[in-house]
């Protein structure tokens, strides 16, 4: 049944995105990355904040929680109240040595449950494997090169004589892991690293957005700017600030509209 809210989503918009990230900080960095005044509106068990873009299609920002599971349930409320055509997860993330440095920021090729499986004498078997569910999605090849050419595009012209381009986002693409702990020591981000040829970053929420989106039939990105290495934990290398302002400049340059225009049609 239709609830009042998606009557006038449905009268008013055109379907739009949704983009999940898990803590307010990183809603704000998105929010302030799109722009526009954003406004409340109510979801199951949360809050989404709505801006909209210049073709009149909503960006709905939510803060869905941290890890695979809480995002998953925000994100499924979510989509149950409005519709969609595409849903980003994004955020911060740890970034795999050397492709994806301190303040760079990646577009996922693939949204991949790096931990969810078994252990077993031959090694970790992915759920895949066990015959039971998905391990990786995979984002629409046309709207993941759209995404990263135009962060890769985005340039300042450096002030002096024999001004110069400079880009202002290191750019990197590749797999996304999602984990539910955090990667500590080396000898893990090893293991990671050879079992997932390519990884470029590691999060906490990719997959479950992903995973319910496909429930109800739409496509999943993943954009994350690197706040640390991903290896030895250790604070003190943490720039945090500096991710979640790649994450604001991210979503400032990044070409939504096109992204929209570039998803195959039902």
């Amino acid at each position: 049944m239709t609830s009042p809210l998606q009557r006038h989503h449905d009268d008013q918009h055109p379907a739009g995105v949704l983009v999940v990230v898990a803590v307010p900080a990183e809603a704000e960095a998105v929010l302030r990355g799109l722009g526009h005044g954003a406004a409340p509106h109510a979801v199951p068990g949360g809050e989404l904040r709505r801006s909209l873009l210049s073709t009149g299609a909503p960006v709905d920002v939510l803060a869905g929680g941290v890890g695979p599971a809480a995002v998953a349930a925000a994100t499924a409320a979510a989509l149950a109240t409005f519709p969609y055509r595409l849903v980003v997860s994004a955020g911060i993330a740890g970034g795999f040595a050397p492709q994806a440095p301190v303040g760079s920021v990646v577009v996922a090729t693939e949204l991949v449950a790096a931990d969810l499986g078994a252990e077993s004498p031959e090694g970790f078997l992915d759920v895949e494997q066990l015959g039971f569910g998905r391990t990786r999605y995979t984002p629409p090849a046309a709207a993941v090169a759209l995404a990263a050419g135009d962060l890769r595009a985005a340039a300042v012209i450096a002030p002096g004589p024999g001004a110069t381009a400079r880009p202002l986002l290191t750019v990197a693409t590749g797999p996304v892991l999602t984990v539910s702990t955090v990667t500590g020591s080396a000898e893990r981000a090893a293991e990671l690293a050879d079992r997932h040829p390519g990884a470029v970053a590691e999060a906490m929420e990719g997959h479950g957005v992903a995973e319910a989106a496909a429930r109800f039939g739409l496509p999943a990105l993943e954009i994350r700017a690197v706040s640390n290495p991903v290896g030895p934990r250790d604070r003190s290398a943490w720039r945090i600030g500096e991710a979640l302002a790649a994450l604001e400049l991210a979503f400032q340059v990044l070409p939504l509209p096109a992204v929209l225009e570039a998803l195959p049609r039902d």
